[in-house]
């Protein structure tokens, strides 16, 4: 379930296991680790589950360096899973292949994600 750019509040229904997902930019990284900071210090909502970070890659190519260190940091804090530049998800198309990355994604999540078509 996607909650949007707020908690999840689980005495409405909603789900209690969050992934947290950002974009690889700056601005994606930054609001991850205030995100996790969050968490960590208490101050976000009650009896959350944080599953993961999902960093869903912002351009084709690697990051660069100063990206890769928050990056690290964020590694530092919570487990982290990173989903690579897929071009057709950029026009809403279905990919003729799933990256290998996207297999640790639905186990941890329990998810068919390859019931959906796409598959590798």
């Amino acid at each position: 379930m996607d909650v949007g750019a707020r908690w999840p509040d689980p005495s409405r229904g909603e789900p209690r296991r969050v992934l947290l997902v950002a974009r690889t930019s700056a601005r994606g990284l930054a609001s991850a680790s205030k995100a996790l900071g969050t968490l960590h210090n208490g101050r976000g909502p009650h009896g959350l589950d944080l599953l993961a970070v999902v960093l869903v890659a912002d351009a084709p190519g690697r990051l660069p360096l100063d990206l890769l260190r928050r990056v690290r940091v964020l590694r530092s804090a919570a487990r982290v899973l990173r989903v690579p530049w897929i071009p057709a998800w950029r026009t809403g198309d279905t990919p003729r292949a799933l990256p290998r990355q996207l297999d640790r994604l639905a186990e941890l999540v329990g998810s068919g994600l390859y019931a959906e078509g796409a598959v590798s």
